[in-house]
């Protein structure tokens, strides 16, 4: 193993580079701490890559970074059935993962963020208790490295090996396995549009959630996600991409993870570990979105280990998860509640997407995704969403397919 010297410590580690990882190395490095960021080289999430407009302007990203925008969505039910929701007034960025990552990455280091590459092995103690990091550098035959720190975050994305280390509860995550493959974009046709994201409420390509075509620009994401174990999404994504005539596109690249569909119960250890991003389990229910929430959950488990490196107060850490909460949970929780009961049959399936033809529906929808809030009481709004929903409940709301080309 290779030592440190007593007085090289740091004042946090970070384990992961993903979104939540690099910005939280971004945040505590301009402020002067010494940071290490650890990550695995190489490796990339399988995303959709939308982005609101509140993370552009919250996360200072540049149009440099973004490589295309979706003005629209359009879902499209296990009928054929299709319903269009424009972006009014607005679009959604869409970023490749590959690139978007390694910006933020970069931009940490250029705030003075030291960055290795290497696996995270295990969180070890000093006699005085001081943590202490020990990982696997990348490359065969490397010896293991321990790095004395004061503070670490987990950021290692779901089923986080930081978490099972060192958190109570934290290998309990439930998660939904999703794979992707990124393709080069081919000719605007009616089936595919650069500038709308699709997704497919099809028990066939999903029995448990969805699939989806996003636009990035050159390249576009084909992917899946399911808890099944037993379904082949690999299968799913062959059969969607020859369904609207993309199975002759180029294969640029593929990838596939767990991505967690719950906040864990806890995200410290009450001492000096706290955990952000997918390994916290912050990933929006129904539409398994976590760009933001883990750029969020970095910035606060920055906030919180700079609170506890100026005033050693370990309560910082604890009142980060319920600061977040406070203002996510409800998102998560309604969410919840939609995935479980409407992504169980394709009758189901089939009801949702009727709903979203609902003009007050993507009104909601909309102003809840692209600002990150719920929105401001509408009480007559709300009641005939109530009013549709417990029609299309009962079977009696009309449905009238209109197919995809």
């Amino acid at each position: 193993m290779t030592p440190q010297t007593p007085d090289d410590i740091y004042d946090c580690v970070i384990v992961g580079g993903g979104p939540a990882g690099a910005t939280a190395a971004h945040d505590l490095a301009r402020t002067g701490r010494r940071v290490l960021l650890l990550d695995k080289a190489g490796r990339i999430k399988p995303c959709g890559g939308a982005i609101p407009p509140r993370l552009i302007q919250d996360f200072d990203i540049p149009e440099s970074v973004i490589v295309a925008r979706a003005r629209a969505a359009r879902m499209i039910a296990p009928s054929g059935r299709v319903v269009d929701m424009p972006v009014e007034g607005g679009a959604v960025g869409m970023v490749d993962r590959e690139h978007f990552d390694e910006w933020l990455r970069e931009r940490a280091a250029k705030a003075g963020c030291e960055r290795r590459a290497g696996s995270f092995t295990t969180i070890d103690r000093e006699a005085d208790g001081t943590a202490v990091v020990v990982y696997e550098p990348k490359g065969s035959g490397s010896a293991e490295v321990r790095i004395r720190t004061r503070t670490v975050i987990g950021a290692d994305g779901a089923r986080s090996r930081v978490a099972a280390d060192s958190i109570p509860g934290g290998s309990e995550t439930k998660c939904v396995f999703a794979y992707h493959e990124i393709i080069k974009s081919p000719a605007p046709t009616d089936a595919f549009d650069p500038a709308r994201c699709d997704i497919y409420y099809q028990g066939r390509l999903s029995p448990d959630f969805y699939a989806w075509v996003f636009p990035h620009g050159e390249t576009t994401s084909v992917g899946v996600g399911s808890a099944n174990k037993g379904f082949s999404l690999r299968d799913a994504i062959r059969t969607l991409r020859k369904d609207i005539g993309l199975d002759e596109a180029q294969l640029v690249r593929k990838e596939g993870a767990p991505i967690p569909l719950k906040p864990l119960k806890r995200w410290d250890n009450g001492r000096d570990v706290i955990l952000a991003g997918d390994a916290a389990g912050v990933v929006a229910p129904a539409s398994g979105e976590g760009i933001y929430y883990a750029m969020l959950g970095g910035r606060e488990a920055a906030t919180a280990v700079g609170e506890l490196l100026e005033t050693g107060d370990v309560r910082a850490l604890a009142a980060t998860r319920k600061r977040y909460m406070k203002a996510h949970g409800q998102v998560f929780m309604i969410l919840g509640i939609m995935q479980h009961f409407w992504y169980r049959s394709d009758k189901r399936r089939e009801g949702f997407v009727a709903m979203c033809n609902d003009k007050d529906v993507q009104r909601l929808t909309w102003d809840a995704y692209l600002n990150k809030r719920l929105g401001k009481p509408d009480h007559m709004a709300h009641l005939k969403i109530f009013l549709k929903d417990t029609a299309h409940l009962l079977g009696l709301a009309p449905n009238r397919p209109k197919t995809t080309a």
